[in-house]
């Protein structure tokens, strides 16, 4: 549990909060539980009842396909999986049998792989591939009406013979499988007609595809069914980037992640000590080129899962982009510092090795379970020394105290658009409207954080998000109604590529093949 912990503390750093209330998932759950009641009712054999096992239906399938349900229905998270078949904690299989009535087999390594695989790229591609099953129905009502659990099956199915380039027939054989023993033997011939047809225009070059003509908000449609985005995303970027850099940026979130090791200095792991780790397992990686405790890995995390580098607190999971945003805040041992929205962690926890044991990180954040989480992981990174966690709400938290500090880092809540390649799924949960609420969220807390700065003291503003008007747009807003404060330009701090002309850090995933992520320093003059 706890390496899954660690990953999670990892993930959820990306996938920030966007508002200080708890979320509403309950229409989404309720929606999620009526989908698997139907997928239940729909079996018809008597021997599911009593059958648990099945060793005819592939188990990285039958996991897909629930595992796709609960992300889009139940608030689930695009994470990996471990080598039980678990995932945040969670037995999958559970889910597979409550959901479908039969238990596959186990998981070996390579469907773990293709699980991970199949799940993240048919997210990623879900716009995209809906619409050539669409196309592919006998009429638009058919698609529109078709059940979730069928849906899914066909998605996969589809995301293996276009993009993965799996044997069409076989893919065929096995989705048609699933949907018999999973659904009805109705369900099995209508996924093997659609698939049919599919692979039939595939093999012609005949897909049905848009193209890319009209005006702008066509060429915008066409963009988002092509790159598989929203197109408030597409548009947003046209318009801001330009079309060629906004389809490389599409390009971009739609491509494998990497995930970078942080090396935990805190225990006395070196980097060398994670590279000799690393070459036992035979997993490929390369060191960093900007920070001295990271590793990036493409493949084979599953490996240093299971070796329990994690679970032992050797090493966490943490993009460099993230890491750069630590240099930028500069924790020198000896130094109070405070984290505002602190949890899950990832930047507490860096912050805390790089004191070296002396000096306090005090921990805020509204969430009581995710400081929790923080609170664990800081123990078993041995950092709980130096990490202080506090339970409030900043917005009242900084009016109510007299807490002050010379470095003040404000996480803060975002829209996470600059790491939609690691979170297939959030490009999905989020609209425009949410940005408006989300710039009014950081406004509020960057007021409430810079309560705590002091004199001469630094207030570091960082994003997750590539999005101008959440960064330097609310760093913008925020100096007309503070004049006390000025920028301090990161060059000091942060690799000369990754500062702007503000003066600002600023990762681009295109420019940088890093998470996005944005940071300012500014001064309190008095």
């Amino acid at each position: 549990m706890a390496h899954l912990l660690s990953l999670h503390v990892f993930l959820s750093s990306h996938a920030q909060e966007t508002s200080s209330k708890p979320l509403k998932l309950s229409k989404r759950i309720n929606k999620f539980n009526t989908s698997i009641s139907t997928a239940k009712k729909a079996l018809v054999s008597p021997s599911h009842k009593t059958q648990k096992l099945n060793l005819e239906v592939s188990p990285h399938r039958a996991v897909s396909a629930v595992r796709l349900m609960r992300i889009q229905f139940g608030g689930a998270f695009a994470d990996l999986l471990n080598e039980k078949g678990k995932g945040s904690g969670d037995n999958e299989m559970g889910y597979v049998e409550r959901t479908l009535g039969f238990r596959p087999r186990d998981l070996d390594d390579r469907d773990l792989r293709l699980v991970t695989d199949i799940v993240g790229g048919t997210i990623r591609w879900r716009r995209y591939l809906d619409h050539l099953i669409g196309s592919l129905c006998h009429d638009e009502s058919m698609f529109r009406s078709m059940e979730p659990l069928l849906l899914q099956i066909l998605r996969i199915g589809f995301y293996e013979i276009v993009k993965l380039n799996m044997p069409p027939y076989a893919v065929v054989d096995e989705n048609v499988k699933l949907a018999k023993v999973a659904l009805r033997p109705g369900a099995g011939n209508m996924v093997n007609g659609i698939l049919r047809k599919l692979v039939l225009v595939k093999e012609n070059n005949t897909l049905p595809l848009p193209k890319l003509e009209g005006d702008d908000r066509a060429q915008a449609r066409a963009l988002a069914t092509l790159y598989s985005h929203p197109v408030w995303m597409v548009r947003r970027w046209t318009k801001y980037l330009g079309q060629e850099e906004a389809v490389k940026l599409m390009t971009w979130n739609n491509s494998d992640p990497s995930y970078s090791l942080r090396a935990n200095s805190a225990k006395g792991i070196t980097r060398d000590d994670l590279v000799t780790q690393l070459n036992s397992l035979k997993v490929p990686h390369e060191v960093s080129l900007h920070l001295d405790d990271f590793v990036r890995v493409k493949i084979g995390l599953q490996k240093v899962i299971r070796a329990g580098l994690l679970k032992e607190g050797l090493c966490s999971v943490q993009d460099e982009s993230a890491g750069l945003v630590v240099s930028v805040v500069d924790p020198q041992p000896g130094e109070d510092i405070i984290n505002c929205c602190a949890a899950p962690g990832g930047k507490t926890l860096y912050m805390a090795s790089r004191l070296r044991g002396k000096g306090r990180v005090h921990a805020i954040d509204i969430n009581k379970g995710r400081l929790r989480i923080l609170g664990e992981t800081a123990k078993m990174q041995k950092v709980d020394d130096v990490v202080v966690t506090i339970h409030a709400d900043l917005r009242n938290f900084a009016d109510n105290n007299a807490m002050k500090s010379d470095k003040v880092l404000l996480d803060a809540p975002c829209s996470g658009l600059g790491v939609l390649s690691k979170r297939a799924d959030l490009r999905w949960n989020r609209r425009l409207e949410d940005l408006e609420q989300l710039k009014n969220l950081q406004d509020e807390l960057l007021d409430a954080a810079s309560i705590l700065v002091n004199p001469g003291g630094v207030l570091i503003y960082s994003t997750c998000s590539i999005d101008p008007e959440e960064n330097e747009g609310r760093v913008e807003a925020f100096l007309v109604r503070h004049p006390e404060f000025r920028i301090d330009p990161v060059d000091r701090y942060a690799p000369s590529d990754f500062v702007t002309r503000q003066g600002f850090y600023f990762s681009d995933p295109v420019k940088h093949s890093l998470d996005g992520a944005f940071a300012a320093r500014l001064v309190r003059t008095s």
